[in-house]
């Protein structure tokens, strides 16, 4: 067969990323940087000539393209073959006509990339596809992945984040952190996650150099990270970058991590700045020498889904946990912004897309995302969302800090009559917006017979108001105090004089 006798002869071959493996094997299995590779062709439910043909084709891939399409192919290669009746020697337009009918909607998109596979193998030389069957891939329009449905029917499973879950999310792991729930290095990858809603691979990729601390004239330090593009065509996963500001508070503490990391495996590499951002605790032998000590992607997404898990934030649309995964982070990026009034081209940049083609679906989900919230709908959903984190007392004798009149929240704003909202617990000095910022705050215990009410229908004025001025992402930031507000009037109804009660 054509271009067999090549494979057969070579032991060795080099993937794009510098990992060496042997092709002619029937298992592949190498580290090519973020990513395991494992593919068995020994069960491949085809005859053993068509398997060779196969790995030649899939060779060109491991050398050309990465890991993830790689192993792509193979997953849609297998699920082709497994659907035949017997093993499989070629590939005609018969079989092909009869897979894509027996595929449901929403894997439609298996046989356009099963197609292109096809073409590949076709235009390499080998043996294993008949012309026919190469015709029809030519002629046919076939569907891409579906995309979109989950933002556009703002899924609460899997679609975009809203702003009172992404708000419980922050307020969660920074306690987690306070607390020691959470440990740093897990705590800044959940921040890179949230904050610049990239893909796991590139996050894999990074090392501790791709950070830069940019000190201007006056003083400011700005941090500046470099992230791995890693999904590029033809290219390394470290060839090219994105420039991504981080806030002051994230890139302050990344960077003192950093250099701290530098510190402990100074010996491990030739050059310090070649260190990952997130190491494994262990090296990786069959990965390229730059990545031993890099971690997989997988493994990174996995640490952040289980970080977050441990949060156990509450959904005020479910009323159930938050469901944890990556992609609803980088959705949730894509959807502010498209509120924002940004276009494809911004979105696709921040998404790290080389065109427009896959974020249309943000602009066009904007009409569904702007939601009017009343004190109906708020009082609705108090409940669920567990926004309110402190205790309800009946009045100032039952505060921790009674003997303290600073320790009273007030809100001239809101209440002309300085009636006190509550009291506060905490000895330490404390920053935060008072008293819109305390009602979510554990620290925090409101009076029962407080101006909550009057502090309610103030934000919900507030919020009216921006949402005239087409400001909706301005009018959305205190949706998750309003939800806690509702709750501490709720609450205040419901349980007579003389009963405290904590919610969650």
């Amino acid at each position: 067969m054509t271009g067999l006798s090549r494979l057969a002869n070579s032991k060795t071959t080099r993937t794009r990323d510098g990992s060496i493996f042997d092709p002619s094997a029937d298992i592949w299995s190498y580290r090519d940087n973020s990513v395991t590779v494992h593919l068995d062709f020994s069960e491949l439910r085809a005859e053993r000539p068509f398997r060779e043909c196969a790995k030649a084709v899939l060779r060109w891939y491991a050398e050309n393209k990465s890991a993830s399409h790689l192993m792509n192919l193979f997953d849609r290669l297998d699920h082709f073959l497994n659907a035949q009746k017997s093993p499989v020697w070629q590939i005609d337009s018969a079989m092909l006509l009869s897979y894509r009918a027996s595929l449901p909607i929403r894997r439609a998109w298996y046989f356009g990339t099963l197609g292109g596979l096809i073409l590949k193998w076709r235009a390499l030389g080998y043996e294993g596809i008949t012309e026919d069957a190469a015709s029809l891939i030519k002629g046919s329009r076939v569907a891409g992945n579906q995309k979109g449905e989950a933002v556009l029917t703002l899924n609460a499973r899997s679609g975009p984040l809203t702003d009172v879950e992404s708000q419980a999310i922050g307020s969660a792991l920074e306690a987690a952190l306070k607390s020691g729930l959470v440990s740093e290095d897990d705590y800044l990858l959940a921040q890179l996650f949230i904050l610049l809603g990239q893909r796991a691979v590139q996050y894999a990729a990074l090392k501790i150099r791709d950070l830069e601390l940019i000190e201007s004239s006056d003083g400011t330090k700005s941090y500046l990270l470099r992230i791995p593009r890693a999904k590029q065509r033809n290219q390394s996963s470290r060839h090219d970058f994105r420039e991504r500001l981080l806030v002051p508070r994230v890139g302050e503490r990344l960077h003192r991590y950093c250099m701290q990391l530098q510190g402990c495996f100074c010996n491990e590499f030739l050059e310090v700045g070649d260190m990952p951002m997130f190491p494994a605790k262990r090296g990786f032998k069959e990965a390229p020498p730059k990545f031993r000590l890099h971690r997989t992607s997988y493994s990174l997404a996995e640490t952040f889904i289980r970080t977050l898990r441990k949060l156990n934030v509450m959904s005020e649309r479910t009323g159930e946990p938050i469901h944890i995964a990556p992609l609803r982070f980088r959705r949730t990026i894509g959807t502010r912004a498209a509120i924002e009034g940004h276009g494809e081209l911004v979105i696709a940049e921040l998404l790290d897309h080389n065109d427009t083609q896959n974020v249309s679906v943000y602009t066009q989900a904007v009409p569904q995302i702007i939601e009017r919230i009343d004190r109906a709908v708020a009082m609705h959903l108090a409940p669920l969302a567990q926004a309110f984190a402190g205790v309800l007392i009946d009045n100032e004798s039952q505060a921790l800090r009674k003997d303290d009149p600073a320790s009273r929240i007030c809100g001239p704003h809101i209440d002309p009559a300085m009636r006190p909202m509550g009291s506060c617990g905490q000895h330490d000095f404390c920053g935060l917006m008072a008293p819109v910022a305390c009602y979510t705050c554990r620290s925090f215990q409101p009076w029962r017979d407080g101006p909550h009410e009057a502090v309610l229908q103030y934000l919900l004025d507030e919020r009216e108001r921006f949402v005239k001025q087409a400001d909706v992402r301005i009018a959305s930031v205190n949706d998750r105090t309003i939800l806690a507000v509702a709750e501490v009037v709720r609450l205040c109804a419901e349980r007579p004089v003389g009963r405290s009660a904590m919610n969650g």
